[in-house]
């Protein structure tokens, strides 16, 4: 076994984050040792170049001495209980307070000077952390925005150390590696089965989320979905509610409610917009809005600002993203949607605004999870389900009593055949409710090909004209 130097910092992980960490230790002058699992993860080459005098270990942890470390920092995709850490995973740095086996957002804490703004959630974390950076900007806060999404948490205080307030989008990988992460402002979406390969089973992914809350001066949650309610020893005092329904009288709960005749962004009996001026479509990114609202309402961000990015927001790449209308066919990409959680808010979000019904495109690997939630909205309020990938034959049986359901190859097939499907009014959505990797490299290239594929047919429907 190799002993590694009594009081050390041992970095696990060689990923995105796990640099990130290793920038931000050799930053404050933290003596540190590498480790990771791969034999020869990517990237490692400039890793021994930007570290010369670090000892760095590739292959099975367990062949480490850990025992006399003075702390293990982990990166979001390494388990803090995988053998070889397993040891460590309860117990406490004497120095600290804190358990021996951290993440980077445990550093950052630290090292942060500024509130912080944090969001989780299975669903749409993504959307609502960029829409809130975009209300800060325009309220003129200066905010930095990352975590899970774009730039790692450490590497903003670096890039960006004059920031007023930190926005974060937060996973359960991180935040289960974070003792105590004290946000301003902690927001939690929704639930949904994701990610159980790691976590085991939904009361411990649902405690890793939760650990958002802890020394939270204010939370936002979903009202529809107790899940995401601060448990009790989170003791947080003031809470704020998102609801698809008309909220109450309290200002600390906002909703859809009818102003004048028309559907509102509400906040109690307040109305902020029509849902008409949303730059978004769909009734799940109307729940995003609201929750931005809440979240910049108690961060002091200006409500016209607000209001004018929620007018011209139009979401992220491959989350609900409208791609075309063609022969009055809408084409959808919501190749994010990689959980039923995510592909039941699509559903659900856009087939009500409908004339026609939806096609949905499905399939991929399924990580396991139960795919019968979908059946009954699909059965209400759409045309087909068309299945590709690993799990076609998975989803196939779970649907095909609700709807009708062919399966095909690939996307390319599944494509050809909405297209000839589909009607006026339809709207063809892309919104797996699986993972990519049978079949792409990651969720981006599968969107990249589904918009391709669209553009590439609108032009020669153009052509027929």
């Amino acid at each position: 076994m190799i002993a590694v130097p009594k009081g050390a910092t041992v970095v696990v992980g060689l990923g995105i984050s796990g640099r990130a960490i290793c920038r931000h230790l050799a930053r404050h002058g933290v003596p540190f040792v590498i480790a990771d699992t791969r034999t020869h993860p990517p990237g490692l080459d400039d890793v021994k170049r930007a570290y010369p005098d670090v000892a760095i270990h590739c292959g099975p942890l367990t062949e480490l001495d850990l025992s006399q470390v003075k702390e293990v920092v982990v990166s979001p995709g390494v388990d803090p209980r995988a053998p070889g850490l397993d040891a460590l995973a309860d117990a406490i740095n004497p120095n600290t307070g804190e358990p021996r086996v951290v993440g980077e957002i445990a550093l950052f804490v630290r090292a942060a000077t500024a509130p912080i703004a944090a969001i989780t959630g299975s669903n749409a974390k993504s959307t609502v952390t960029t829409l809130l950076g975009e209300m800060a900007l325009a309220s003129g806060v200066n905010a930095a925005v990352g975590g899970n999404l774009g730039t790692p948490a450490l590497d903003l205080l670096a890039q960006k150390p004059e920031s007023e307030l930190y926005i974060l989008e937060l996973s359960s990988f991180q935040l289960e590696t974070t003792p105590q992460l004290g946000a301003k402002c902690a927001a939690f979406l929704n639930l949904c089965e994701d990610h159980l390969d790691r976590h085991g089973d939904m009361a411990t992914y649902r405690a890793a989320k939760q650990r958002i809350f802890f020394a939270a001066e204010h939370a936002v949650v979903n009202a529809d979905d107790p899940n995401t309610w601060p448990d009790a020893a989170s003791n947080v005092a003031d809470v704020t509610y998102f609801t698809h329904k008309a909220p109450t009288e309290s200002d600390r709960e906002w909703g859809l409610g009818k102003s004048a005749g028309e559907l509102c962004l509400m906040q109690g009996k307040t109305p902020w917009l029509p849902v008409r001026e949303l730059g978004m479509t769909g009734r799940h990114n109307q729940l995003n809005a609201l929750t931005a609202l809440a979240m910049g309402r108690l961060l002091g961000f200006e409500r016209k600002a607000m209001i004018d990015v929620l007018r011209q927001f139009n979401g992220l790449k491959h989350r609900s993203e409208w791609v075309a209308t063609v022969n009055g066919v809408s084409f959808v990409n919501d190749s994010k949607g990689t959980n039923v959680g995510a592909t039941l808010a699509a559903i659900e979000g856009i087939g009500p605004t409908l004339s026609g019904q939806l096609i949905l495109l499905a399939g991929g690997d399924g990580k396991g999870a139960d795919f019968s939630p979908l059946a009954d909205p699909l059965g209400v309020y759409a045309r087909q389900a068309l299945l590709f990938g690993r799990d076609a034959p998975r989803l196939e049986a779970a649907l095909n009593a609700h709807v009708e359901t062919h399966r095909f190859a690939g996307l390319t097939e599944a494509l050809e055949a909405a297209a000839g499907a589909a009607k006026p009014g339809d709207c063809v959505l892309l919104s797996p409710a699986c993972a990519s990797l049978d079949q792409f490299p990651n969720y981006q290239r599968r969107g990249e090909v589904f918009c391709h594929w669209v553009k590439k047919y609108a032009a020669s429907q153009q052509e027929r004209l």
